[in-house]
């Protein structure tokens, strides 16, 4: 209650960086597979395994990211992320459904990597929102509130859409729009790199 009462900007801002990070990795990562071997038409181990190296890059890219978060500051590597991949996600799904596997490779790793700009920071972008004394209730509810309205529904969101209309560009414009959402908040908010966690109030 003492989040809700002294924090609500906090929150929507760390509830605004969250749901275009959590949405589009669902995308990328879940819907996708069914994509890859539904349109694309390559087969399951192909799919899985342009996923396993898109995870296996991102798995690098997300620390180097957060590195460079604590040199040049949270919010434009996290707005980087955000921006480049509201963009990039309507390249996205006309690569993977080119059907030649480099090319749907190199879609999941740009995806990814540019998913690890917004996750690598998003931790201490987030902790960093709140004061010491309600830091773990903040970032908790920012974090996992937004997990459960975003993240949780985007695959099934995402499968509703394609199956309305035939077609990946409702997809992509819902995923970009998650994506420019957390952009945005990323460029609108305070910049915390370098600011001691006990200054602040």
């Amino acid at each position: 209650m003492e989040v809700l009462r002294e924090r609500p900007r906090a929150l929507l801002t760390g509830a605004g960086l969250r749901v275009g990070e959590n949405i589009s990795y669902y995308i990328i990562t879940v819907f996708s597979i069914t994509w890859m071997t539904e349109v694309a038409k390559l087969s399951r181990s192909e799919a899985l395994n342009a996923i396993l190296i898109g995870a296996a890059v991102h798995f690098f890219a997300i620390p180097l990211l957060a590195r460079l978060s604590d040199r040049i500051g949270r919010r434009p590597v996290y707005a980087i992320g955000g921006l480049g991949l509201a963009a990039f996600s309507f390249a996205f799904f006309p690569m993977l459904a080119s059907g030649d596997l480099r090319q749907v490779v190199l879609a999941v790793v740009i995806a990814l990597v540019l998913h690890g700009a917004m996750y690598g920071p998003q931790a201490a972008f987030i902790a960093e929102l709140f004061p010491t004394r309600i830091r773990y209730s903040g970032a908790s509810i920012a974090y996992q509130l937004t997990s459960i309205v975003a993240g949780s529904l985007a695959p099934i969101i995402a499968l509703w859409l394609y199956k309305e209309t035939h077609s990946a560009t409702p997809v992509a414009i819902y995923v970009g729009a998650a994506c420019l959402v957390s952009g945005i908040t990323a460029l609108l908010a305070r910049e915390t790199k370098g600011v001691e966690l006990a200054s602040i109030r």
